[in-house]
Formats: structure tokens, sequence, C-alpha cells
């Protein structure tokens, strides 16, 4: 394997950034940390003439807490997130993502954004967020959209982004009163395997500790981040055990839209999505009862 040809441009501003996206386009794709990107040039994957890097616009690298949650820049690296202070007391579920994800070599070097803009179905982030109610944005010299997570991918290495929009940000929201989140994924091996298949899951409790909410979103399993809509309606409601959340997992597994590969076969992984499910349901609501308690 090996990269061809490309004409590498580094910009320091979105505007400068986005005219060059425009004026190669379709043949330009952005490059950030580069850990999917050059994976996929080398693989025949992606195929582009222009790399429009962005690596260079500091504006885009860090943790900020704001009136609407946390704001991360989209060229915050994965070890940096993982180590924020700010994750760690605000929004502590998301480090179940980051600290499992690839080697250290690759999470100093793979970005926030392009976790989420590269749409690969086995990426660790957007379950998580998911569950979280994150929102991405995407600027372009028209403004700023935003949008839901489940509203930006596709498919496989699609998303919503026009042409000459730039991925920035995620805002995570606050996590509400009586809240919990989990995240939970199996690999071959530890090391940087990616995952075989994920789940997220998040249970809000009410005064006397029903479910008064529950998300629950799969990774790896289907070609975009899965939400299984039938699990909340079996959570929602009820005080939480070992049967409802049996059930949740039943619903997760029948929701689940896994392919055979070399890390494993459809059933296989239809499987592991019952026993994650109730891994992340099981840490969910423990720290739901401790956000009550």
């Amino acid at each position: 394997m090996h990269v061809p040809e490309v004409e590498m441009h580094a910009c320091v501003t979105l505007e400068d950034a986005s005219a060059l996206l425009t004026r190669y386009a379709p043949r330009a794709r952005v490059l950030a940390g580069g850990t999917d990107l050059l994976v996929d040039l080398k693989t025949g994957r992606a195929n582009t003439q222009h790399l429009v890097s962005i690596s260079r616009i500091g504006s885009l690298r860090g943790v900020w807490a704001t009136a609407e949650g946390l704001r991360i820049g989209a060229l915050t690296s994965i070890t940096r997130l993982h180590h924020s202070n700010l994750v760690r007391e605000r929004c502590a579920p998301l480090r179940d993502a980051t600290g499992q994800m690839a080697a250290p070599q690759i999470r100093n070097m793979a970005t926030v954004g392009g976790n989420l803009a590269c749409a690969v179905p086995c990426a660790d982030l957007p379950p998580i967020l998911t569950v979280l109610g994150a929102e991405v944005v995407a600027w372009s010299p028209r403004g700023e959209r935003r949008l839901p997570l489940p509203q930006f991918f596709l498919g496989p290495r699609r998303t919503t982004m026009e042409s000459d929009e730039i991925l920035t940000a995620v805002i995570v929201p606050p996590m509400p009163a009586g809240f919990g989140a989990a995240y939970a994924r199996f690999a071959l091996r530890e090391g940087n395997a990616i995952a075989v298949a994920a789940a997220a899951a998040g249970l809000r409790l009410d005064g006397e500790g029903r479910i008064a909410d529950a998300r629950l979103t799969l990774g790896a399993v289907a070609p975009v981040p899965q939400t299984v809509e039938l699990a909340r309606e079996v959570l929602v409601g009820h005080r939480p055990d070992e049967p409802l959340f049996e059930k949740a997992a039943a619903a997760a597994e029948l929701a689940a839209r896994p392919i055979s590969d070399v890390r494993g076969s459809a059933e296989f992984r239809r499987r592991l999505v019952g026993v994650l499910t109730r891994r992340a349901l099981d840490t969910a609501l423990r720290r739901a009862r401790e956000a009550t308690s």
C-alpha cells in the first residue's frame, strides 16, 4: 500500500479552508489528525487529489464550559479529551469511549471531529455522544449549522456535510439530574483494535427510582449509529431490574443490523449487542443512582 499523489494545502483560517474545498470539489478532503483518512487513501477507499489541512486553526482545539454545556473543538485530540478536567467533572461517560480507543499514539493524533466526520460505523464517539444528546457544529461562509447526531450520519463514510462545510465543534448539553450514561464495546484484542460491536446507554431516574427516560445507541452493527427506540419503550416507566434489562437487550439485538466480516459473523455481533447492552445499562443505572444520592 502507498499514499497516492495528492496536493497538500495548509490553512490558518476557516475561510481559506472552505474556499479551497469549494475550488477543488469534489476531489478535496479535510485533513485533521489523518488517522482515518490516510488509511483510506492507502487502501483506495478514498479518492482525492487535494488535502485541505486545518491543523493550524488553533481555535478548533480545546474544551470549554458554556451556558449550553461543553463545547469540544473539532481538532481536540482524543487524548486531550480523555484527560480534560471539564470532561471528567461534567461528562465523565465520554471517558468510557476515549479510554478504550485505539493505541496511545493514535489517540494523540486522532481528533474528535475526525472520529465523527469520517462516519466510520465502528467509531467509538458517535454512540455515546448520541446518548448524551450532542450536536455537531458545521461552519461555512453562510454561517454555522447545528445538527443532532442522528441527523448527521447518512451511511458509511457519508454525512450531511456540504462540500464547503467544516466541522468545527461538538456541543454536549449538561446531563440532567438523576441521569447516568455508559459505553461498552468489544474488540478482538486490547491494543489498537476497532470495535466489533458497541452499545451506549443513558438512564434518567425519577424521585421514586423509576426510569423516567432511556436512551440506547449501538455502534459497529449498522451503517450508522443505531438508536433503539423499542428499548426506550421497554424501559421507561418501570423500576430497573435484571429481567427488564434483559428485555431491553433483546430489543437491541433485534434492532442491530450487523454484517459478517473478518472480525466476526453477523450472528456473533448480534449476540454481543445483547451482552454489551446489559453492561452499559448496568453501569448507567449505577451512575444514575449516584447522581440522585
